[in-house]
């Protein structure tokens, strides 16, 4: 059992920050139905992707949206 019940529905969604200028391209990270992506399990580049991500909504990407993870 994980210690935070959430964590468990990693992997099954994903918090997708879509571009505002370059259609089809978007920068996707693991995390649960709520949106919470656990830092600790991405790599060195996808966590610097993803704190960028979140720095530029509004500029450079489009507020994140939770999606269903089809892979």
């Amino acid at each position: 059992m994980t210690p935070y019940p959430a964590m468990a529905a990693i992997g099954r969604f994903e918090l997708r920050f879509e571009s505002l200028f370059n259609p089809g391209r978007a920068l996707a990270f693991p995390c649960d139905e709520r949106g919470q992506v656990e830092l600790d399990t991405l790599s060195e580049r996808a966590r610097h992707n993803y704190l960028y991500a979140r720095a530029v909504v509004g500029r450079e990407y489009a507020t994140p949206a939770v999606v269903r993870d089809h892979g």
